[in-house]
């Protein structure tokens, strides 16, 4: 009997694959392979909140809205614009905090450790001066633990809110305290380790926010100029209103972004509930291990 090879993908396996090599970048197979191939003990077991947070679909809005609510605070924003290359190559530095945020979560211990390493490194040679003349490093703890804050704050809004799983308000304290772990070894001293210290660390900096020009820039980039093909703008336009549904309501008008609550209730989050579903379906087919997040 003449033995075929397998058919061409489907549009589940096409879409998946699109997907995956967005987020991932060309190396994304070769990354996978050794973030979930290589043995050695991990920093974080199956069993732990953060594997099921960064390996949902929910993290795709929750990437978005981590980077505008990070972009309030002048220092961060200052520091992006000038060296992170979001405007110029802006699938790159996805694809790169993808990459660790995978190897953290599902790596071996010593390459999380790699990892965490070589970002402190990068961040040594950040510094400068904001448009008003405030200086920055982005070795600076304070200014690393808001990155962290509005990061998790942000992932977990998302995955309670848009996720195959909710985590339950126990889980919830174990996820913070999971990413801490990733956080001290970043160079932020005293990370909060429960939802309620993260509330509260996130209300400490309220008085350091602004909405400056160059987040209102990069705001009007990611909602209104994103770099995606055009046959994706429909879908992404669904998840960016989803991320600025999820933005705490001082944020959003501080970024000066009107919300609706009933709109919001009734057509942007189950619009975002059916994108997220789409996005778990597609990309669920082609992985056997979870798939590298956004953020």
């Amino acid at each position: 009997m003449r033995m075929t090879g397998p058919g061409p993908a489907g549009p589940r396996e096409r879409l998946g694959n699109g997907l995956f090599a967005r987020v991932a970048g060309p190396d994304g197979p070769r990354n996978r392979a050794r973030i979930h191939g290589t043995p050695g003990p991990r920093w974080f077991g199956p069993e732990r909140p953060i594997r099921r947070v960064h390996g949902d679909a929910s993290m795709f809005i929750g990437g978005l809205s981590a980077l505008l609510l990070q972009s309030l605070h002048p220092l961060a924003m200052a520091a992006v614009a000038a060296h992170s290359g979001y405007r110029g190559d802006p699938w790159g530095r996805l694809q790169r905090t993808s990459t660790f945020l995978a190897t953290t979560t599902y790596g071996t211990a010593e390459h999380a450790r790699q990892a965490c390493d070589q970002v402190r490194a990068v961040h040594a040679g950040i510094r400068g001066v904001t448009a008003d003349g405030e200086p920055y490093r982005a070795s600076d703890p304070h200014l690393l633990c808001w990155v962290h804050v509005a990061e998790v704050d942000s992932f977990l809004r998302a995955h309670q809110r848009y996720g195959l799983h909710p985590l339950s308000d126990d889980e919830c304290d174990e996820y913070v305290a999971d990413t801490a772990r990733v956080a001290v070894a970043l160079g932020i001293a005293d990370p909060p380790r429960s939802r309620d210290e993260l509330a509260a660390r996130l209300t400490s900096y309220r008085p350091e926010l602004r909405a400056t020009a160059q987040a209102l820039d990069t705001t009007r980039f990611l909602l209104l100029s994103p770099p995606v093909p055009f046959v994706a703008r429909l879908p992404y336009g669904l998840l960016a209103a989803n991320a600025v549904s999820l933005l705490p309501g001082w944020a959003a008008d501080e970024l000066r972004l009107p919300r609706l609550p009933v709109v919001d209730g009734l057509c942007v989050r189950p619009l975002g509930s059916a994108v997220t579903a789409a996005i778990r379906w597609a990309m669920a087919p082609a992985r056997r291990a979870p798939v590298m997040p956004p953020a």
